[in-house]
């Protein structure tokens, strides 16, 4: 396959060979997150020969997820545990203010309600160290965590927002929203251009994105490998 024509056309590759590099384990060439950080992983090239190379990672039990344009096959000892379509939305300014609540940086002291609270709202993969990712922020209610989100992939000249989440009990008053303008508005002042993925089916999530001034890229295809 040709190489990619956008650096967000493959925007783990483009990660992992920029931002994360101190932070990759090489198998041939092919790359990935170290697994504390998260579970990502890319070949140089998404023919057959250069997939291969992903088998000789350990994968542990979140195994290795691949962000591509197209639908990924498995390589010979690994097989596709998921494999679902996502949206690619970027925005080059930010609508709206929101509601006003008080804003905390996030930190290594926070890390394991950090964990806790991706692990009950699951929005997306979210391992021990992934908030030193950067730039985390959150809200909390009588010293508890309650909605954060923060930074992820960083392919050159862009940023994901990534993490979102809100406790079940604190929805609905605008925390997310109001996360995502802050983080979009530093990576914007920083000369970056925020982006994020969500699963193409979530119409709800998307909504807001636009309300936000996000708009639709392109779609990509998250692939997840995992040993038979």
């Amino acid at each position: 396959m040709p190489a990619a024509a956008h650096p967000l056309d493959r925007p783990v590759w483009g990660s992992l060979i920029g931002a994360w590099r101190p932070l990759a384990v090489q198998a041939g060439g092919a790359l990935r997150l170290q697994p504390d950080y998260g579970p990502f992983a890319a070949a140089p090239e998404l023919t057959a020969q250069s997939l291969r190379r992903l088998a000789a990672f350990e994968l542990g039990e979140a195994g290795l997820d691949l962000v591509e344009p197209v639908e990924v096959t498995a390589p010979d000892g690994l097989a596709v545990a998921l494999q679902a379509r996502l949206v690619q939305m970027t925005a080059v300014s930010i609508s709206g203010d929101g509601p006003d609540f008080e804003v905390v940086p996030l930190g290594e002291a926070d890390a394991p309600e950090m964990l806790a609270l991706a692990q009950l709202t699951r929005p997306g993969p979210f391992a021990a160290r992934t908030q030193a990712l950067g730039g985390f922020i959150g809200v909390k209610s009588g010293g508890r965590l309650v909605a954060m989100a923060g930074e992820r992939m960083r392919p050159e000249g862009f940023c994901e927002i990534s993490g979102v989440c809100t406790h079940p009990d604190h929805r609905g008053r605008g925390y997310a929203g109001g996360l995502m303008r802050r983080v979009a508005r530093r990576i914007l002042a920083r000369g970056e251009t925020p982006f994020l993925h969500a699963y193409e089916t979530n119409s709800g999530a998307i909504a807001l994105y636009d309300t936000l001034g996000f708009r639709l890229r392109r779609t990509l295809v998250l692939t997840i490998l995992r040993r038979p």
